[in-house]
C-alpha cells in the first residue's frame, strides 16, 4: 500500500459526533465517529484508546479477535495524536465506561511529531501562543476558552439585531488614517501607485453611513496599530463599534449596561457577580458613574480643572517634560491614579473637550464633551461619545489637533464634506472585544483570548513546542511594564 494512502488516508465522513453518542448513550448503536487519538493502552489480546473530537471524548475497545491479526495489529502501533476514522458499537465496559468497540477503523493522519506529556507552567507558556495549534489539542480549557468567545460574539450581534441595528462593512485599507489618534501601519497600493493605511478605527466611516440615512448601524471589526504589545494589546484587535441616530452617550451607557449584564449572566448561570483573578465583579445594574474631573480630585486631592495642567500635576507629585501637552499630562496622571481603583463597572463621564475630538462639547460647559470610558478591573472596556455633529466645530478640533501632534497629521476633508451634508443627533460606542473575552473568561493576558497573538519572531525558527526562546524571554518583560 503506498505510504500516503496508508498514512493520509482517504475521504472519512463521520455521521456522528462523540458528543451526540454520549448524550444518549445507547448501547449496541452502530456509530462512525472520526478524531484524535489521544492515547491508547495494549493489554495482550485487546487494547483501550481515547478518541477526541471538536467537542469531547470517548473510550475505545480494539479486540484481536475481532479485528483480526492485520488490524489489531495497526491498532496496536499506533501513535497518541493520529487521527482516525471509527466505525464500531457502542457498549459499556466492565468499569462503566461508555466505549466504542471497533469494528473497522482507518488512519486519515499520522502525526509525525510527539504530543508534548506536559503543557502547563510559565515556561511552557510563550511556546503555547506560538504554537496554538498543539495547545488546542492537548489543553480543553483554551479550547472552551475560545469557544466561549465565539458565543461572546453570537450573543453580541443577536442582542444588536434585536435592537434594529444593521451589520455593516466599511474599509480596513483607507487613504487617512482617522477615527482615533494611533501610529498606523502603512501599506502601498501598486496599481493606484499611493500609499495606503490599516484602519486604526472604522468610526469616520460609520457616521458617513448615519449621514446617508441608515439610523443604526454597527460592525464587528479588526482594528490596527503600530504600537506596543503587552498582557493588554495586540497590534491587532477586535473592536465592537455602534452608532444610533437621535441617541446620546446616556443612550450608549444603557446599552452597554444591559449587553455586559446579559452577557454575564447568560455565561455564569445568571449570576451577576463573577471572579477575575483574586478580585469579584459585581455587574448588577446601574453602575457607578463619576465625572474625569471628579475622579482626578478624589484620587489625588487636586482639582485640576481649577488650575493650569501642568501646575495640578507638580502638585500632585508629577514632573513631566517640556514636550509633555496638556493631553499627555491628563491621560497618564489618570492612568496612574485612578485606572486601576476602579474595579467593579464605572463610568467616567464628561472628558474635556481636548481629550475628545470627536464627542460633542456640553451645552453647560464647552470645555467638557458628552463623553465617557467604561473601565471594569482597572482596564478601559469601552468609550462612547454624543457625537459632534457641527462640521465647523469639528474642522477647529482637527487645526487643534494637528497644531498640536505635528504637521503630519492629515484632516479628513471628505468626512467634513458629509458633515456638511447633515448628520442627525447621535450616540457612538465602541468596547474593546478581546479585553470584554478576557474579563469574561478570567483571563489576565490578552494572547490568552487571540487564536495567534503577534509574536517576536524567535531566534531558532525550528524550535519544537516545549523550547522556550531568550526572545520570549524579552516579550515577558515587556508585558509587566505595559510597552
Amino acid at each position: 500500500m503506498p505510504l500516503e494512502k496508508s498514512l493520509y488516508g482517504s475521504r472519512f465522513l463521520p455521521i456522528d459526533s462523540i458528543a451526540s453518542i454520549r448524550e444518549p448513550f445507547v448501547e449496541g448503536r452502530k456509530v462512525r465517529i472520526a478524531g484524535r487519538l489521544m492515547g491508547h493502552r495494549v493489554m495482550g489480546k485487546s487494547a483501550f484508546g481515547d478518541l477526541k473530537d471538536q467537542c469531547a471524548r470517548i473510550q475505545l475497545y480494539a479486540k484481536k479477535d475481532e479485528l483480526g491479526d492485520e488490524l489489531y495489529g495497526a491498532f496496536k502501533a499506533l501513535t497518541a495524536g493520529d487521527i482516525l476514522g471509527v466505525e464500531g458499537e457502542l457498549f459499556f465496559s466492565k468499569s462503566g465506561e461508555p466505549t466504542v468497540r471497533i469494528v473497522k477503523f482507518e488512519m486519515l493522519s499520522k502525526i509525525v511529531r510527539s504530543l508534548p506529556e506536559k503543557w502547563h507552567g510559565l515556561k511552557d507558556v510563550e511556546t503555547r501562543y506560538r504554537h496554538r495549534y498543539v495547545d488546542l489539542i492537548v489543553n480543553d480549557d483554551v479550547r472552551r476558552t475560545f469557544e466561549t468567545r465565539s458565543r461572546i460574539l453570537k450573543d453580541i450581534r443577536r442582542f444588536l439585531d434585536e435592537k434594529d441595528f444593521m451589520e455593516v462593512e466599511t474599509p480596513m485599507m483607507q487613504s487617512i488614517p482617522g477615527g482615533a489618534l494611533a501610529r498606523p501601519f502603512v501599506t502601498h497600493h501598486n496599481t493606484l501607485d499611493i500609499d495606503l493605511y490599516l484602519r486604526v478605527a472604522p468610526e469616520l466611516y460609520l457616521k458617513r453611513l448615519l449621514v446617508g440615512g441608515f439610523e443604526r448601524v454597527y460592525e464587528v471589526n479588526r482594528n490596527f496599530r503600530n504600537e506596543g504589545i503587552s498582557t493588554r494589546h495586540n497590534p491587532e484587535f477586535t473592536m465592537l463599534e455602534l452608532y444610533q441616530a437621535y441617541a446620546d452617550y446616556h443612550d450608549m451607557m444603557d446599552i452597554t449596561e444591559e449587553m455586559m449584564n446579559g452577557l454575564v449572566k447568560a455565561l455564569h448561570e445568571g449570576k451577576e457577580e463573577i471572579a477575575y483573578g483574586e478580585k469579584t465583579l459585581n455587574f448588577a445594574r446601574p453602575w457607578k458613574r463619576l465625572s474625569f474631573y471628579d475622579a482626578l480630585k478624589e484620587k489625588t486631592g487636586v482639582d485640576f480643572k481649577a488650575m493650569p495642567v501642568r501646575e495640578a500635576a507638580q502638585k500632585a507629585g508629577f514632573n513631566f517634560g517640556p514636550g509633555a501637552t496638556d493631553v499627555d499630562i491628563l491621560d497618564e496622571v489618570f492612568g496612574e491614579k485612578v485606572e486601576s481603583e476602579l474595579v467593579n463597572p464605572t463610568f467616567i463621564l464628561d472628558y474635556p473637550a481636548s481629550m475628545s475630538p470627536l464627542a460633542k462639547a456640553r451645552e453647560d460647559d464647552s470645555t467638557l464633551t458628552y463623553r465617557f470610558e467604561l473601565f471594569i478591573a482597572g482596564m478601559e472596556l469601552a468609550n462612547a461619545f454624543s457625537e459632534l455633529k457641527d462640521p465647523h466645530d469639528q474642522r477647529r478640533r482637527f487645526n487643534e489637533q494637528k497644531a498640536a501632534i505635528g504637521e503630519h497629521k492629515v484632516i479628513d476633508e471628505d468626512f467634513l464634506t458629509a458633515l456638511e451634508y447633515g448628520m442627525p443627533p447621535a450616540g457612538g460606542l465602541g468596547i474593546g472585544i478581546d479585553r470584554l473575552v478576557m474579563l469574561l473568561t478570567n483571563k489576565t493576558s490578552i494572547r490568552d483570548v487571540v487564536l495567534f497573538p503577534q509574536m517576536r519572531p524567535e531566534k531558532n525558527s525550528g524550535a519544537r513546542p516545549g523550547i522556550i526562546g531568550q526572545d520570549d524571554e524579552v516579550l515577558k518583560e515587556a508585558d509587566q511594564h505595559e510597552i
